[in-house]
């Protein structure tokens, strides 16, 4: 049986994650990533599909990508911490950067 494909939408830095403490944590990654890897003036929709088991994101390739180059990379590195509770199978992700003015 194929692995159902799920779509989980996500709206960067506008999560709402239950442990608050894990939500700063996230957050501070979150924004770690765009940093390290984008130019968070700019605006960018990245789509990734990754595979998730055991509340985690693994093999994440990049299907979709409408900006500058960094956002791919940010992108990947966000999803290395997302965490997915209990989904299993495929995950398409997209990622939203609103970017700064």
């Amino acid at each position: 049986m194929k692995n159902k494909i799920v779509t989980v939408a996500v709206l960067a830095g506008s999560m709402l994650i239950a442990n608050v403490a894990f939500a700063a944590d996230f957050a501070e990654q979150m924004n770690s990533c765009l940093e390290k890897h984008a130019n968070t003036r700019d605006k960018a929709n990245v789509m990734l599909e990754c595979d998730a088991q055991g509340g985690k994101l693994t093999n994440c390739k990049v299907v979709e990508n409408s900006a500058s180059k960094g956002f791919e990379k940010a992108a990947i590195c966000i999803a290395d911490v997302m965490p997915m509770g209990g989904k299993t199978g495929t995950i398409r992700v997209p990622f939203r950067f609103p970017g700064e003015g």
